[in-house]
């Protein structure tokens, strides 16, 4: 079965930075799509940022290019989300999540490709 524990995460004013972590346990295949959703209060849960374990195919929103970086970490299979330059915008509640195989550009975003998710970290912002 697997297991997504997320960690970090916090409050930070606008312009900072933070880190957050995915640890992932109970894996069967090597090729899995990892990726970090965010829902704000009232709005629909949106794609941030996915890589596809054991390649150098990462994703991520326009929204985020330039300030947020996913990266992974395969001995360890962790995923971390380094997010810079945070803005008021970012504050939401951030999830971890797991497809049993590679996402690509056309899925790596819909909520429908991923199998499993962490128990979410708030993120807020303030200005």
């Amino acid at each position: 079965q697997v297991q997504l524990v997320q960690s970090g995460g916090g409050s930070v004013q606008a312009g900072g930075s933070l880190r957050l972590s995915c640890a992932a346990s109970g894996f069967t295949s090597s090729r899995n799509c990892m990726g970090w959703f965010r829902q704000a209060p009232g709005k629909e849960r949106e794609g941030v940022a996915a890589v596809n374990t054991g390649s150098i195919s990462t994703y991520s929103a326009d929204s985020v290019k330039g300030r947020f970086t996913i990266s992974q970490d395969n001995a360890k299979n962790a995923v971390y989300l380094q997010m810079n330059s945070l803005k008021p915008e970012d504050t939401a509640m951030y999830y971890c999540a797991a497809a049993s195989y590679w996402c690509g550009y056309g899925n790596w975003y819909d909520r429908g490709t991923y199998n499993y998710w962490g128990q979410g970290t708030q993120v807020t912002v303030s200005s």
